[in-house]
């Protein structure tokens, strides 16, 4: 017994230091940390949905688009005619992502483009690194998350971007 408590007593400072490392250094921080706040509900996530079709359909992207709430339960998915099967689930890792990491899935990506620690974040479970994932804001606290896949990363982005702005619109 006394030899587990040693070694717990041994890595645990290195845990923190990582934590500290991992999360303080790699991720950049927003100026003022988001909170939480209710969830987006059904209407709000069809809005959002919408406008982000609206826009692959603008382009003639065909994506996948994820829509999940602050505990990262998927809350809708629509896939567009003619996508790929494998973007429904990039699109839900995305969306889980940022809204996990309170932060666009574009900033992990920028972490491990980075390279030295921000390699680390490929080995966490559950994370997708890679842009098309954002926020979903009400009143400047988190509702959700839209997480979009199908094109390249930077058009993902873009879209999930126009299916945001359609709910911060009036």
């Amino acid at each position: 017994m006394k030899r587990k408590h040693s070694i717990f007593v041994n890595l645990f400072p290195k845990f923190l230091a990582f934590c500290f490392l991992f999360f303080g250094i790699v991720l950049p921080s927003h100026a003022q940390p988001l909170s939480y706040g209710p969830n987006i509900n059904l209407e709000q996530a069809k809005k959002v949905i919408a406008a982000a079709e609206a826009e692959a359909k603008k382009n003639q992207w065909n994506m996948a688009i994820a829509i999940v709430d602050t505990g990262g339960n998927l809350v809708l998915l629509q896939k567009m005619d003619n996508t790929q099967i494998g973007s429904i689930d990039i699109a839900k890792g995305k969306a889980a992502t940022a809204n996990n990491f309170k932060r666009p899935s574009r900033a992990l990506e920028e972490a491990v483009e980075k390279g030295g620690i921000g390699l680390r974040l490929l080995a966490v479970p559950g994370v997708f690194p890679l842009e098309g994932g954002e926020l979903i804001l009400l009143d400047g606290k988190i509702i959700g998350a839209i997480g979009v896949s199908g094109a390249q990363s930077t058009q993902d982005g873009q879209v999930a971007r126009a299916g945001v702005s359609a709910l911060n619109s009036k």
